[in-house]
């Protein structure tokens, strides 16, 4: 078996997390596990081929969210057929645009957004695959 990886995103809510990324991302539920006490330690999401989990934050256990860190320091790139829509979408949503969509002299069409949970996507279209 080759290695993987497999984002978890730590967040303060993780059902209010789940149903933004479904809404926004296409994504898909998967397993969720919780303890007795309710705390969400892991929820499957799937967006296209990748394989997203998250978890709630728990300060005992070292996980916090962006927010508790003072930002995130990781970009989660979403390749998609239509940045401006997935993008518009997010921040509708409560998203902050942080970069623009628009065209790159690179062939990409991307932009920044800050989710509402504090996690950082680039929203990514490669302009060669258009019609």
């Amino acid at each position: 078996m080759k290695p993987t990886v497999s984002p978890r995103l730590v967040v303060a809510n993780v059902d209010d997390a789940v149903d933004y990324y479904e809404k926004c991302l296409d994504a898909e539920r998967g397993v969720r596990h919780a303890e007795p006490s309710g705390h969400v330690v892991h929820a499957e999401l799937t967006i296209g081929m990748t394989v997203l989990s998250l978890t709630q934050s728990r300060d005992d256990w070292g996980l916090q969210t962006p927010e508790a860190l003072g930002g995130s320091p990781l970009l989660l790139t979403l390749a998609v057929p239509n940045a401006s829509a997935v993008g518009a979408a997010m921040v509708a949503e409560g998203a902050d645009e942080l970069i623009p969509i628009e065209d790159r002299p690179y062939g990409k069409r991307e932009g920044r957004v800050r989710d509402p949970f504090g996690h950082l996507w680039v929203i990514s279209q490669d302009l060669s695959a258009e019609d």
